[in-house]
């Protein structure tokens, strides 16, 4: 990532970075997912429907042991190159039409998703969220204490933000599968701590 600049603890990898956070656990930015915005008066559809999403997902403190290294990784999907690319192909639609999520955002996953399982093929015993604001993680204020600054809203750059973190929910029974929200099954299953 040539925009980022590491520290000590960060992890380089060839394509992108991993870079040590201490996660701002605030269970109140849960509260966001039902925050009114264009055309969805109660907030995001998911909610309370999706296992990535409150009241569902269980808390990022509960989920994860804060007492070992987090990790970010931050995928960043030039939104001003796609924003005029559509507007070459699509003169008349409005501003908000161009930066319409349903148009780039399952690329930028898709690309998110990529460095997630690259990133789990290096570090044993990890398990990734990529929803950590379901989670009660101010995603936020945690990068900016990494010295990572996220636009709001997102204007040239949108950034998509992975946790990774050694999980601490135990399966009460061997068949049972304790689930986290992430894109895979690949790394939807935290490991068993022994």
């Amino acid at each position: 990532m040539n925009q980022l600049e590491l520290f000590e603890g960060d992890i380089e990898h060839e394509e992108f970075a991993l870079v040590r956070v201490v996660p701002v656990v605030d269970y109140s930015v849960r509260a966001l997912c039902v925050r009114p915005y264009p055309l969805h008066p109660r907030g995001c559809p998911n909610v309370g429907k999706c296992e990535r999403c409150p009241p569902i997902a269980p808390l990022f403190d509960v989920a994860f042991n804060l007492e070992q290294p987090v990790y970010a990784i931050v995928n960043e999907f030039n939104l001003g190159e796609h924003v005029a690319r559509m507007k070459s192909r699509n003169p008349t639609w409005s501003d908000r039409q161009l930066r319409c999520v349903l148009y780039w955002q399952p690329k930028a996953r898709k690309q998110l998703a990529g460095k997630i399982d690259r990133a789990l093929e290096g570090l044993q015993g990890y398990t990734a969220t990529w929803c950590p604001e379901g989670m009660g993680v101010n995603v936020t204020e945690t990068l900016e204490q990494a010295g990572i600054s996220l636009e709001w809203p997102p204007n040239a750059i949108a950034r998509q933000v992975a946790f990774l973190g050694k999980s601490i929910l135990v399966q009460e029974e061997p068949h049972q599968q304790v689930k986290l929200h992430h894109l895979k099954s690949s790394y939807c299953i935290p490991k068993v701590r022994e």
